[in-house]
């Protein structure tokens, strides 16, 4: 045998391969211990490079599925990644799609429920419109409160329905009225007293009081002096039994701007009290004729409804206002008292029931609704005579 074709003895055996090496007692070289220790496992467990190798394509395949989700690889640096990157895309698209017409829906879906309330509660009102019927003995109340005026919560329409209410309710032992006002028109103020008037007259056994709380002036104390009696705080404002017109005057003003005011009339007087022209003499004394019957209008109704209560001062009917304790010392109430006092102590009745007509959201959201429409509507004649005009 040649020197090439001799084993080598020093080289280990193939896997498998019966170990040729002598030991040393039968003259061959030993083999370390390290060699030993490392080519045992080797022949104990021969997949083991299989298994490492499959759990390196594992942690591989890992990386480059987490590389992807992240964004951090390209389509063309793992190989098929773009069809998935696409496909995740179409399916985030359609996700915030779904997601976004849930939304819608679940909007519209509130908006109907909440017009559905609001015709709800415009058909089927739910204040008190003054066709209340309490059961037993109680007060009746009525509120008149702010300016009085056609149109308001305090017009004679509103006032006049809510007494009615009140005085035809058999349950009610007497009706008060309830007053919180500075004034306003006479007309309204009046239509309300003569109203109160026929209502006594009509219900001879039920009487009315009046209960001021804050002020009860000019075109308030119009209304009071029809009840039966007046009750104030003591700290209440009342009086101001006269008439007054107010406005302003720029004619001076405008002839040191150099303004020049033109105004034309079919009527010698129709100008007047126009405040960009001057005042005229006869004008300004035909307006204080006017309002000097208008307040012996203001002083019959009153002395007619406190009589002999009211006490003889000059200063009574000259537009002055009183607190609510001098109010009672000049006849012009009856005595120091609150609704509850009223309700409790003189009617009897504790239990108060509120008749005042309210005005419910149908009628509020007409109103609106037909004042812009009529705003608008004059916008668009307007425009409209403005564009002819121009052609």
């Amino acid at each position: 045998m040649t020197e090439q074709q001799k084993p080598d003895s020093d080289a280990p055996n193939e896997p498998g391969q019966p170990d040729q090496r002598k030991p040393a007692a039968e003259g061959g070289s030993a083999a370390p211990e390290s060699e030993r220790l490392v080519t045992a496992p080797r022949a104990d467990f021969p997949l083991d490079d299989e298994l490492r190798a499959g759990d390196d394509a594992a942690r591989r395949e890992a990386r480059e599925r987490k590389a992807r989700l992240a964004g951090a690889t390209s389509s063309g640096q793992v190989g098929g990644g773009w069809e998935r990157d696409v496909l995740e895309k179409v399916l985030t698209a359609s996700l915030r799609e779904q997601r976004a017409a849930r939304r819608w829906r679940i909007f519209f879906r509130l908006v109907s429920l909440g017009l559905l309330a609001l015709i709800l509660f415009a058909v089927f009102d739910f204040k008190g419109d003054g066709a209340i019927s309490a059961s037993g003995r109680h007060t009746a109340m009525v509120t008149l409160e702010g300016e009085i005026a056609a149109g308001t919560p305090a017009s004679a329409e509103a006032i006049n329905a809510s007494l009615q209410a009140a005085f035809a309710d058999s349950n009610a032992a007497g009706v008060i009225l309830k007053i919180n006002s500075p004034g306003g028109s006479p007309v309204q103020a009046g239509i309300i007293n003569d109203e109160i008037h026929r209502l006594r007259g009509l219900y001879p056994s039920k009487p009315l009081y009046v209960v001021v709380e804050e002020i009860c002036a000019s075109g308030g104390y119009y209304v009071a002096a029809a009840a039966d009696k007046i009750y104030v705080d003591k700290a209440s404002i009342v009086g101001s039994i006269g008439v007054l017109m107010d406005g302003f005057g720029f004619t001076g003003l405008m002839d040191k701007l150099g303004v020049e005011r033109r105004l034309y009339t079919s009527g010698a007087n129709k100008g007047m009290l126009d405040p960009f022209s001057p005042q005229v003499p006869k004008q300004k004394a035909f307006a204080e004729a006017m309002l000097k019957q208008i307040h012996e209008q203001f002083i019959d109704v009153v002395k007619e409804g406190r009589g002999d209560r009211l006490k003889d001062d000059p200063e009574l009917f000259s537009g002055l206002f009183w607190s609510g304790e001098r109010s009672v010392a000049l006849g012009l109430a009856d005595g120091l008292g609150s609704a509850e006092y009223v309700a409790r102590d003189l009617f009897k009745a504790e239990d108060i029931v509120d008749y005042t007509v309210k005005e419910n959201i149908a009628e509020r959201v007409a109103k609106r609704f037909g004042a812009a429409v009529g705003t608008a509507a004059m916008k668009t004649m307007l425009w409209s005579t403005g564009m002819q005009g121009m052609r």
